[in-house]
């Protein structure tokens, strides 16, 4: 079901209208008590009507609605859609029309859910995943603002069964109030759904950190995507997964965030250790790698300058030595040898 706009009439000439014809009716009230005590019968005619129209006159100020900016509100009328108000103003409907909203008693953690006065049960669906219970007013307004899910930490196994903990914040509006009502039952609760299943899709896809021979874009050819050098990536095609899922919804996705990305308790310590090792393991290889450079080019100027004639054991020596003071982690203390090599 596609989304139209109703054309509605403007609401302040009729509620004008209604004023007067108020007032009308408690002077036709007065008249008949007037008339009634002059011994006139004919004063039960507009007694009546007045009584009347002041019982039931209420009934067309029910079609007075008011749009704020950003705001929609889509109605029916005995079952059919009759179409969305969505410009801002006041207006007056067919005071028969009913509002619809399935998702009015659900607020989505951080969102700019419109909210009206009054009392009702509402289920709050909070950044931790938990359904809360609270006693809020659920207004049938539909709100075209941008609003965030900030969806609750899960636990995911990576490419290579690694447990982690991630969360993502999703940035979201509506764009057919239609479909938003009449294609899903709570488009609020469907949303926060398919989010938990597109993270769950895409995470499993991309390892925690760059691993040999893991293909993350589908080519057949291995990359180095990882959940936590690539995370633009992964937000984006995180993002692309859920606008496919929502967009029979009406829902347009703007834009997804990872907000939290961590190995699970369970593993954290050792994972932290592992990385630790590998650091290291980079850092001595740097230096090793910086040593021989500067022991080469240490050897290649003696020889260069005609310092000194170094044979292949005194070479060694030499290469032994400055490796030692070079790739060492502590300082040297210098040793003054007063005897012969030999």
């Amino acid at each position: 079901m596609d989304e139209k706009i109703l054309k509605a009439r403007p609401g302040m000439p009729i509620l004008f209208l209604f004023i007067l014809l108020y007032l009308a009716a408690i002077g036709l009230i007065i008249l008949g008590g007037v008339l009634l005590d002059n011994g006139s019968n004919i004063g039960a005619l507009p007694l009546v009507v007045g009584i009347l129209w002041v019982l039931i006159g209420f009934i067309p100020f029910l079609g007075l609605k008011i749009i704020k900016p950003q705001e929609a509100l889509v109605l029916t009328l005995f079952g059919e859609y009759t179409g969305t108000l969505k410009k801002p103003g006041f207006y007056f409907v067919n005071p028969f029309s009913t509002a619809v909203n399935p998702a009015s008693q659900t607020r989505l953690g951080q969102s700019g859910d419109v909210d009206s006065g009054g009392s009702s049960s509402k289920h709050v669906i909070t950044s931790d995943g938990s359904n809360v219970q609270i006693n809020m007013a659920g207004s049938k307004k539909i709100s075209l603002k941008i609003m965030t899910l900030n969806n609750s930490k899960q636990k995911v196994n990576d490419v290579l069964g690694n447990p982690i903990e991630i969360g993502i914040a999703v940035m979201w509006r509506v764009t057919d109030t239609a479909k938003a009502v009449f294609n899903v039952d709570n488009y609020k609760e469907y949303l926060s759904l398919q989010c938990d299943s597109a993270l769950r899709n895409i995470v499993r896809i991309y390892p925690y950190d760059v691993a040999p021979g893991i293909d993350t874009t589908g080519d057949g050819e291995p990359d180095e995507g990882s959940l936590r050098g690539s995370s633009s990536i992964v937000a984006e095609r995180i993002r692309k997964e859920i606008q496919d899922k929502v967009q029979e919804a009406g829902i347009e996705i703007l834009e997804a965030r990872i907000t939290y990305l961590a190995y699970a308790p369970e593993i954290a310590a050792a994972m932290l250790q592992r990385q630790q090792a590998s650091a290291i393991v980079d850092a001595r290889k740097m230096i090793v790698d910086g040593a021989v450079g500067m022991v080469e080019m240490a050897l290649d100027k003696l020889n260069e300058n005609d310092v000194i004639k170094l044979d292949e054991e005194r070479k060694a020596t030499m290469v032994s030595n400055l490796l030692v003071v070079l790739c060492g982690n502590k300082d040297v203390q210098p040793i003054v040898n007063s005897g012969s090599l030999y």
